[in-house]
Protein backbone atom coordinates (compact mmCIF):
# COMPACT_ATOMS: atom_id res chain seq x y z
CA UNK A 1 0.00 0.00 0.00
CA UNK A 2 1.20 3.43 -0.95
CA UNK A 3 2.06 5.70 1.72
CA UNK A 4 1.65 9.62 2.39
CA UNK A 5 5.29 10.17 2.96
CA UNK A 6 4.87 13.65 1.15
CA UNK A 7 2.14 15.84 -0.02
CA UNK A 8 1.69 14.68 -3.29
CA UNK A 9 -1.42 12.77 -2.20
CA UNK A 10 -3.04 16.59 -1.48
CA UNK A 11 -1.41 17.71 -4.99
CA UNK A 12 -3.33 15.06 -6.69
CA UNK A 13 -6.48 15.62 -4.87
CA UNK A 14 -6.63 19.85 -5.44
CA UNK A 15 -5.67 18.65 -8.85
CA UNK A 16 -8.93 16.51 -9.26
CA UNK A 17 -11.46 18.65 -7.13
CA UNK A 18 -10.20 21.96 -9.35
CA UNK A 19 -10.71 19.39 -12.40
CA UNK A 20 -13.93 18.34 -11.87
CA UNK A 21 -15.32 21.82 -10.66
CA UNK A 22 -14.14 23.17 -14.09
CA UNK A 23 -16.01 21.08 -15.74
CA UNK A 24 -19.28 21.39 -14.43
CA UNK A 25 -21.89 22.74 -16.80
CA UNK A 26 -23.62 25.94 -15.28
CA UNK A 27 -27.32 23.89 -15.20
CA UNK A 28 -25.65 21.45 -13.40
CA UNK A 29 -24.85 22.80 -10.20
CA UNK A 30 -28.19 22.46 -8.77
CA UNK A 31 -28.02 18.48 -9.16
CA UNK A 32 -28.66 16.09 -6.67
CA UNK A 33 -25.46 14.16 -5.44
CA UNK A 34 -24.84 11.05 -3.98
CA UNK A 35 -24.57 13.15 -0.32
CA UNK A 36 -28.01 12.65 -0.59
CA UNK A 37 -29.38 16.48 0.92
CA UNK A 38 -27.04 18.29 -0.60
CA UNK A 39 -26.98 19.69 -4.57
CA UNK A 40 -23.84 19.80 -6.26
CA UNK A 41 -23.48 23.38 -5.18
CA UNK A 42 -23.79 22.76 -1.79
CA UNK A 43 -21.01 19.94 -2.01
CA UNK A 44 -18.76 22.76 -3.27
CA UNK A 45 -18.96 25.07 -0.84
CA UNK A 46 -19.04 22.15 1.99
CA UNK A 47 -15.40 20.89 0.05
CA UNK A 48 -14.35 24.94 -0.50
CA UNK A 49 -14.76 25.73 3.56
CA UNK A 50 -13.10 22.24 4.22
CA UNK A 51 -10.21 22.51 2.33
CA UNK A 52 -9.93 26.30 4.23
CA UNK A 53 -10.24 24.97 7.47
CA UNK A 54 -7.01 22.91 6.76
CA UNK A 55 -4.86 25.76 5.66
CA UNK A 56 -6.71 27.96 8.84
CA UNK A 57 -5.75 25.38 11.08
CA UNK A 58 -1.99 25.70 10.40
CA UNK A 59 -1.86 29.50 9.80
CA UNK A 60 -4.37 30.96 12.03
CA UNK A 61 -8.02 31.19 12.11
CA UNK A 62 -11.44 29.14 11.21
CA UNK A 63 -13.70 29.54 8.16
CA UNK A 64 -16.55 32.45 8.42
CA UNK A 65 -18.75 29.54 7.64
CA UNK A 66 -20.23 26.39 8.83
CA UNK A 67 -19.15 23.21 6.08
CA UNK A 68 -21.79 21.52 7.40
CA UNK A 69 -24.38 23.72 6.18
CA UNK A 70 -23.38 24.64 3.02
CA UNK A 71 -24.91 27.20 1.48
CA UNK A 72 -27.38 26.22 -1.83
CA UNK A 73 -25.69 28.84 -4.16
CA UNK A 74 -22.26 30.39 -5.97
CA UNK A 75 -20.36 33.11 -4.88
CA UNK A 76 -18.52 34.24 -7.72
CA UNK A 77 -16.98 32.20 -10.49
CA UNK A 78 -16.52 28.57 -8.62
CA UNK A 79 -13.52 27.42 -10.31
CA UNK A 80 -11.44 31.37 -9.33
CA UNK A 81 -13.31 31.02 -5.22
CA UNK A 82 -11.76 27.25 -5.55
CA UNK A 83 -8.29 28.06 -6.79
CA UNK A 84 -8.05 30.89 -4.06
CA UNK A 85 -9.00 28.68 -1.03
CA UNK A 86 -6.45 25.49 -2.62
CA UNK A 87 -3.46 28.21 -2.91
CA UNK A 88 -3.82 29.06 0.78
CA UNK A 89 -4.15 25.53 1.77
CA UNK A 90 -0.92 24.76 -0.45
CA UNK A 91 0.68 27.68 0.93
CA UNK A 92 0.09 26.81 4.46
CA UNK A 93 1.75 23.06 4.06
CA UNK A 94 4.29 24.09 1.73
CA UNK A 95 5.44 25.74 5.43
CA UNK A 96 5.08 22.45 6.88
CA UNK A 97 7.83 20.08 7.05
CA UNK A 98 7.06 16.14 5.75
CA UNK A 99 8.18 14.42 9.17
CA UNK A 100 6.45 16.95 11.39
CA UNK A 101 5.04 15.07 14.25
CA UNK A 102 2.06 17.11 15.02
CA UNK A 103 0.08 19.46 12.18
CA UNK A 104 -2.97 21.40 13.17
CA UNK A 105 -6.48 20.37 11.02
CA UNK A 106 -9.52 20.24 12.10
CA UNK A 107 -9.70 17.28 13.23
CA UNK A 108 -7.08 17.85 16.11
CA UNK A 109 -3.17 17.62 15.58
CA UNK A 110 -1.79 15.03 13.10
CA UNK A 111 1.42 13.84 11.77
CA UNK A 112 2.00 15.86 8.72
CA UNK A 113 1.74 12.68 6.22
CA UNK A 114 -1.56 12.14 7.78
CA UNK A 115 -2.46 15.63 7.98
CA UNK A 116 -1.89 16.21 4.34
CA UNK A 117 -3.76 12.60 3.30
CA UNK A 118 -7.21 13.84 5.58
CA UNK A 119 -7.55 17.12 3.38
CA UNK A 120 -6.90 15.16 0.54
CA UNK A 121 -9.38 12.73 1.63
CA UNK A 122 -12.03 15.31 1.54
CA UNK A 123 -11.20 17.24 -1.22
CA UNK A 124 -11.15 14.07 -3.62
CA UNK A 125 -14.38 12.11 -2.11
CA UNK A 126 -15.99 15.54 -2.50
CA UNK A 127 -14.51 16.07 -6.23
CA UNK A 128 -15.68 12.35 -7.10
CA UNK A 129 -19.08 13.58 -5.56
CA UNK A 130 -19.83 16.74 -7.86
CA UNK A 131 -18.31 14.54 -10.94
CA UNK A 132 -21.01 11.87 -10.40
CA UNK A 133 -23.84 14.22 -9.87
CA UNK A 134 -22.58 16.02 -13.20
CA UNK A 135 -22.20 13.55 -15.44
CA UNK A 136 -18.45 13.25 -15.92
CA UNK A 137 -17.04 10.56 -16.58
CA UNK A 138 -13.64 11.47 -13.60
CA UNK A 139 -13.59 8.83 -11.83
CA UNK A 140 -11.35 8.92 -8.07
CA UNK A 141 -8.33 7.08 -9.44
CA UNK A 142 -6.34 4.51 -8.00
CA UNK A 143 -2.91 6.20 -7.00
CA UNK A 144 -4.70 8.82 -5.51
CA UNK A 145 -6.97 6.25 -3.56
CA UNK A 146 -3.99 4.36 -2.02
CA UNK A 147 -2.69 7.56 -0.82
CA UNK A 148 -5.69 8.07 1.03
CA UNK A 149 -6.37 4.36 2.28
CA UNK A 150 -3.70 4.74 5.28
CA UNK A 151 -6.05 7.92 6.87
CA UNK A 152 -9.29 6.36 6.05
CA UNK A 153 -8.11 3.22 8.43
CA UNK A 154 -6.64 5.62 10.75
CA UNK A 155 -9.60 7.90 10.98
CA UNK A 156 -12.91 7.79 9.07
CA UNK A 157 -14.50 4.77 11.94
CA UNK A 158 -14.01 6.94 15.08
CA UNK A 159 -15.11 10.24 12.83
CA UNK A 160 -18.55 7.96 12.29
CA UNK A 161 -18.68 6.56 15.26
CA UNK A 162 -18.67 9.81 17.41
CA UNK A 163 -19.55 12.78 14.67
CA UNK A 164 -21.70 10.69 12.09
CA UNK A 165 -19.58 12.47 9.29
CA UNK A 166 -19.94 9.37 6.69
CA UNK A 167 -22.61 7.28 6.07
CA UNK A 168 -22.37 3.86 7.64
CA UNK A 169 -19.69 1.83 5.14
CA UNK A 170 -20.99 -0.06 2.16
CA UNK A 171 -20.12 -3.89 1.61
CA UNK A 172 -17.99 -4.41 -0.93
CA UNK A 173 -18.55 -6.19 -4.13
CA UNK A 174 -16.34 -8.44 -6.01
CA UNK A 175 -14.63 -6.50 -8.69
CA UNK A 176 -14.20 -3.59 -6.68
CA UNK A 177 -10.48 -1.82 -7.75
CA UNK A 178 -9.14 -0.08 -4.70
CA UNK A 179 -10.50 3.88 -5.55
CA UNK A 180 -14.08 1.91 -5.60
CA UNK A 181 -13.47 0.14 -2.59
CA UNK A 182 -12.47 3.49 -0.47
CA UNK A 183 -15.39 5.11 -1.46
CA UNK A 184 -17.13 1.81 -0.24
CA UNK A 185 -15.67 2.30 3.31
CA UNK A 186 -16.49 5.97 2.72
CA UNK A 187 -20.09 5.02 2.75
CA UNK A 188 -20.90 6.01 -0.99
CA UNK A 189 -21.80 3.52 -3.94
CA UNK A 190 -19.09 3.84 -5.83
CA UNK A 191 -21.81 2.99 -8.89
CA UNK A 192 -24.21 5.77 -7.61
CA UNK A 193 -25.73 7.60 -10.78
CA UNK A 194 -28.33 10.12 -10.52
CA UNK A 195 -31.69 9.00 -10.87
CA UNK A 196 -33.65 9.42 -14.27
CA UNK A 197 -36.77 11.24 -14.68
Amino acid sequence: MADTRDFEVLTRAHAYLAEVVAAVPQPAWGAPTPCTEWTARQVLNHARIDQQGYGLAITGGRPDSDPFHPADALDGDPVTELDKVLRQVADAYAGVAADAEQVPTPLGPLPAPFAAAAAAMDAAVHAWDIAVATGQDRPLGEELAEGIWPVAERLVDHLRDSYQVFAPARELTEGYDRAEALLAFLGRDPRWAPATA
